[in-house]
């Protein structure tokens, strides 16, 4: 581990702010921008198509480019075909497709003609259908294939309702997709019905801004994270209790660190067990900084399990594994990490491998991962995304080896204790 370079997969003429993968199609979708102002940074949605070259490397090819006017795109949801975008105080709500030329002249002809207004849910057509202006901007071995790809416009709702400044900062489908759920700078949770888009809560969650949320299977509860110190659970929207990590750290006085970001993860052969992981940071930057910590919570109970520092450099995003078995870390300075769940060991770390703030990672899906023990996609407001990947060399996953490895040593600790009572 240490100090080395990751080759970009694909770099975007504009910032990159979110990545997702489509679980159906396997697409990857990439977006960000430049914003409202006239500096020429186009401001779009990018669909790539991911290849494994022979066991572990990967190559990217850029597919469409979906045109988003003058809004960048800062965080992104994705289920059963359709995209929620946050794009300033608006959560834009698109459909996408795979199609030949023919089917997505026809598309785009038949959005353009829907354009209309219907109540609180506004219609919308992509300028980006028409194929392609961004790609040659795209480096590497990408190309543009605009055709492949129809992006319709279905509807807007309004996030956040920040007087000064709106802003949604989180989105998510619910595990079932019957919900959608965004959380902006006003501090309100707001839930709609998916897809009829009928507001079923609006609620104050936090003082100040929300920074992450995420929903339970089942949507038996919402965990919220803001910046007013508070990590909450939510049955509805009644405050079912909040959390406190620090209680497990009796070092640490409370407030000097903050909640920084929140997800559920399943447990490996376990099929009703749920765990849930939280990533602290400290409140204050210090000249000589403090580390940030990663707590494993009982998904069902909100018990704290463990928690372990995850170094020095501050934590900007967080990802889970699809199995649960790996948690994804980026850092304000561009690094790069990625834990074992169960143990919150380090497996897999690159320092800088971004020049700047990481701002959104995404592990691969089992099938795409190749002869690799996992592989996780990064995404940084320097305009690259890279895949990091672990290599399975072993006829055992390294977790399980590392897992077995420390059973070891407390086995001999144990051992020494009882033989030796002085010991330690």
């Amino acid at each position: 581990m240490g100090k080395r370079r990751v080759p970009d997969l694909y770099r975007a003429p504009f910032p990159l702010y979110s990545i997702r993968v489509d679980p159906k199609t396997g697409l990857v979708i990439t977006a960000g921008g430049g914003g409202a102002s006239k500096t020429g940074i186009k401001n779009a949605v990018h669909f790539l198509e991911l290849q494994l070259v022979g066991e572990h490397q990967y190559t990217a090819t850029l597919l469409h480019s979906h045109d988003t006017d003058t809004r960048a795109t800062m965080n992104v949801a994705v289920g059963d075909g359709v995209i929620a975008a946050g794009q300033d105080g608006t959560c834009s709500l698109m459909r996408f497709k795979r199609c030949s030329q023919k089917e997505d002249g026809k598309a785009a002809a038949k959005d353009a003609g829907n354009n209309v207004q219907k109540g609180n849910a506004r219609r919308r057509a992509g300028k980006g259908d028409r194929g392609g202006q961004d790609g040659a901007a795209a480096s590497g071995d990408t190309k543009d294939e605009t055709v492949n790809i129809s992006v319709t416009g279905l509807a807007e709702v309004q996030s956040d309702l920040n007087p000064q400044d709106p802003l949604q900062k989180v989105v998510r489908f619910s595990p079932d997709l019957s919900l959608l759920l965004t959380g902006g700078t006003d501090g309100h949770i707001r839930v709609w019905e998916f897809p009829s888009l009928k507001k079923k809560f609006d609620f104050k969650a936090h003082e100040g801004e929300i920074e992450d949320l995420d929903m339970s299977p089942g949507n038996k509860h919402l965990v919220t994270v803001g910046r007013d110190f508070a990590c909450s659970v939510w049955s509805g929207n009644q405050q079912a209790m909040g959390l406190k990590w620090f209680e497990t750290m009796p070092h640490i006085a409370e407030k000097t660190y903050r909640y920084m970001a929140c997800r559920f993860g399943k447990v490996e052969d376990q099929k009703d067990a749920l765990r849930l992981y939280t990533v602290q940071i400290p409140h204050k930057r210090d000249r000589k900084p403090p580390p940030c910590y990663l707590t494993k919570w009982d998904g069902r109970s909100f018990l704290p399990m463990l928690t372990a520092a995850c170094g020095f450099e501050v934590v900007s995003s967080l990802a889970v594994s699809d199995s649960g078995t790996f948690l994804g870390l980026g850092t304000v300075t561009g690094s790069v990490a990625i834990y074992i769940s169960f143990s919150l060991q380090k497996l897999y770390y690159v320092q800088e491998s971004h020049g700047i703030v990481v701002t959104d990672l995404a592990f691969l899906p089992e099938h795409s991962r190749g002869n690799n023990e996992t592989a996780m996609l990064s995404v940084a407001v320097d305009s690259r995304c890279q895949v990091h990947a672990v290599a399975n060399r072993r006829s055992f996953p390294v977790w399980l080896v590392l897992f077995f490895c420390g059973l070891m040593v407390v086995g001999v600790v144990l051992l020494l204790q009882h033989l030796f009572p002085g010991f330690i």
